[in-house]
């Protein structure tokens, strides 16, 4: 009908897309991982879907919490201005977000005055700051060159997982062997 926005309805068996298009109760896959002949099924897609949302929302909360090391580390105090500088967003964004961590525990703030890591910021700031670390050497080692390396880490730090970050660790220490160099804060 004219004017009307048109809708599709697909009906399945109840079990998954593929099986309703080929008739076979057979698990639904994304294709082949390269180099690999392994094939993730729809769950375990969807599973990294998850993941990668979850990291998303501690993202923010790592990016602050570093942030406010820093700027504690150099300037003996955090304020709101510094960060909305420093991350490139509002003085509000930085204030709805240091609500969010206050209630997290991982700050302390008064309006007005500085804001403080809590314990539990610290260590978060820590862990990330020691990821970046990670992520920067192994991407310089493999030539990156250091610019690059610093933007690069930010996106990746959050996403890569546990087992990621320990074969970068692991791949960083055979590097520093053969080169006999030694790792910036490692």
């Amino acid at each position: 009908m004219a004017g009307q926005g048109s809708k599709r309805t697909r009906t399945t068996t109840g079990k998954g897309r593929d099986a309703a298009r080929t008739g076979t109760d057979a698990p639904r896959t994304r294709g082949s991982r390269a180099g690999t002949g392994k094939s993730r099924t729809v769950d375990q897609q969807a599973d990294a879907f998850r993941k990668t949302r979850r990291a998303h929302v501690e993202e923010t909360a790592e990016d602050y919490v570093e942030a406010i090391a820093g700027l504690i580390e150099t300037r003996g105090e955090a304020r709101v201005v510094d960060l909305a500088r420093m991350l490139g967003v509002t003085h509000v964004t930085v204030s709805r977000t240091i609500s969010r961590l206050q209630a997290r525990g991982l700050v302390s703030c008064e309006p007005y005055r500085a804001i403080f890591l809590s314990d539990a910021g610290r260590q978060l700031a820590s862990r990330s700051r020691q990821r970046h670390e990670v992520v920067v050497a192994f991407l310089e080692s493999i030539g990156v060159e250091r610019a690059t390396a610093e933007t690069d880490a930010e996106g990746i730090e959050h996403h890569v997982s546990e087992e990621t970050l320990n074969a970068m660790e692991r791949h960083l220490n055979r590097y520093m062997e053969r080169s006999g160099a030694k790792r910036a804060g490692g």
